[in-house]
């Protein structure tokens, strides 16, 4: 007999909860790989903060020497706390986040873009302690230092003690080449991301194949011209103590001065002859500087860069001296200061020998111009630089090549001694584009808000010019810079030097870390 049997079909319930366990396990698992590379990715960024504060901390303990030869100790106070503060800081992020993975590129921009609005705010501490100053003018003045702008918020800098008028000059000085790459100078370490942190200050060229090499040799070439500087300012009739403060300030392109007019205090066209050429020499790519050091004298009329910033120099000088003649000045006075304020522009150093707020606006808009197009990239100049401005000329050029050629036609681009092809040309005239668009948004962004601060008296083109000077870190003033400023247009021109001196991009990217983190999508 048989027996019917009854045969049940398995459900899907537990084959879809097995699903949904195997789902949320795959989430968690997920979610928790996140939590993981976003400590690891901070802790990377905390580190290589903790050595740059090191580092900074040390550098603000040197106007001690100052203050030990000027008989100010009464001082050492408001150099000793902020210093303090800085290392301990720096020290406690080391130890604590020690076992941090080397950085990438993307830690670097950060820390980069970081390190510049802190290590600013750290070194405004004196100028607090010492001056009484208000903080947010004190930060304007860390900020001015250290991305080597040179507009100033103390009205009389003759005035203020020999220590802080050291410290003014030493923030510009080590921020003419990088306070990131002083620490990959000193602490890091081949093989621990030294090129990305190397290259999120803007440079890229190597003059070793070794970064740790290339910037050591950028430091020895930096320091020789700045004992050069000296030397020319004293022969010129410059006193020691004003030939050390320019000679820093003048090879770094910074522009802050230990008088109150500038170098128009001075009054005097041999220490205006003398100053010209360490300013030029700022504006030059070290690489040049070390090729022409080491006996390849041609190198300085073979670069790109700096044929082009000559004839810059040279058009830029005749076209200005010209328009100051039309407008009233006698002949000689027009070369004399139209020649100093146009290096002074495009180099980006910001010293000054004339008023340039009683100039015509035409005037005022062609130093505007050599201000934002700036010096070589490679060098301590500010602007968009140099070699921006060759690759949008070439890209015009090579446009209008693929227009009038047949489409089989194998185009390059020659820059210099290399050949490009028309893929890498692209890449490279896209992204020059980018940074020059994000450039003039940010400029125009400066403008629109200074146009509703500044007082009576100012006319468009003084506002162009001021923000040009502080987002091209240059310095020259047409006179709105002072402490009777607007806080938001102090606010809005301290943003502008930071993006500046970091050509904005490092800036975007922790902008986009703090919103989405740092994954790529």
């Amino acid at each position: 007999m048989i027996i019917p049997t009854t045969v049940t079909r398995p459900t899907n319930k537990h084959k879809s909860e097995g699903n949904q366990s195997e789902g949320n396990f795959s989430l968690k698992g997920h979610g928790n790989r996140k939590c993981k590379d976003l400590l690891s990715n901070i802790k990377t960024i905390l580190r290589d903060m903790g050595s740059l504060l090191v580092i900074a901390g040390i550098v603000m303990l040197l106007p001690l020497a100052v203050t030990w030869a000027y008989r100010e100790q009464y001082l050492a106070r408001g150099i000793i706390v902020p210093a303090s503060i800085t290392i301990w800081a720096g020290m406690m992020l080391v130890l604590l986040c020690r076992n941090a993975k080397p950085p990438e590129m993307k830690h670097a921009m950060v820390v980069a873009a970081l390190s510049w609005l802190v290590i600013a705010g750290l070194s405004s501490i004196p100028f607090v302690m010492i001056l009484g100053m208000p903080p947010l003018d004190a930060v304007f003045e860390g900020m001015s230092g250290w991305t080597g702008t040179g507009l100033t918020m103390i009205a009389r800098p003759s005035t203020i003690p020999q220590t802080l008028q050291f410290w003014r000059s030493l923030m510009q000085w080590v921020g003419g080449v990088g306070v990131i790459v002083l620490m990959v100078s000193i602490l890091t370490r081949p093989g621990t991301g030294a090129y990305a942190l190397y290259k999120s200050e803007g440079r890229e060229e190597r003059i070793h194949p070794s970064i740790i090499s290339t910037v050591r040799t950028i430091w020895w070439i930096y320091l020789l011209f700045t004992l050069i500087g000296i030397l020319l300012f004293l022969f010129a009739g410059m006193p020691l103590w004003d030939s050390i403060n320019h000679a820093m300030t003048g090879i770094a392109t910074g522009g802050f001065s230990v008088k109150d007019g500038s170098i128009a205090d001075y009054n005097n066209y041999l220490i205006e002859i003398a100053i010209i050429p360490i300013m030029i020499l700022g504006a030059i790519p070290f690489l040049i500087h070390y090729r022409f050091l080491m006996g390849d004298f041609k190198a300085l009329i073979r670069d790109q860069q700096c044929k082009a910033l000559f004839l810059a120099v040279l058009t830029g000088c005749t076209v200005l001296a010209l328009e100051n003649y039309i407008t009233g000045s006698n002949l000689l006075a027009s070369i004399r200061y139209s020649v100093f304020q146009f290096i002074s522009g495009i180099t980006c150093t910001g010293f000054q020998t004339a008023n340039v707020h009683q100039w015509s606006s035409t005037a005022q808009l062609i130093v505007a111009l050599a201000m934002v197009v700036g010096g070589a990239a490679g060098s301590t100049a500010g602007g968009v630089k140099l070699i921006r401005t060759i690759l949008a000329y070439k890209g015009v050029g090579l446009w209008f090549k693929k227009v009038f050629l047949p489409r089989s036609a194998v185009l390059t681009l020659k820059l210099g001694d290399k050949s490009l092809s028309e893929e890498e040309a692209n890449s490279l005239i896209a992204e020059t584009s980018l940074i020059t668009v994000l450039w003039i948004i940010f400029l125009f962004f400066g403008v629109i808000v200074l146009l509703h601060t500044v007082p009576a008296g100012y006319e468009l083109s003084d506002v162009i010019f001021e923000v040009a000077s502080a987002q091209g870190n240059v310095g020259i003033s047409t006179g709105i810079t002072g402490p009777d400023m607007s806080p938001i247009a102090k606010t809005v021109l301290i943003f502008n030097m930071w993006i500046g001196r970091l050509e904005i991009i490092p800036v975007l990217m922790l902008v986009r870390s703090l919103f989405k983190g740092m994954e790529p999508f």
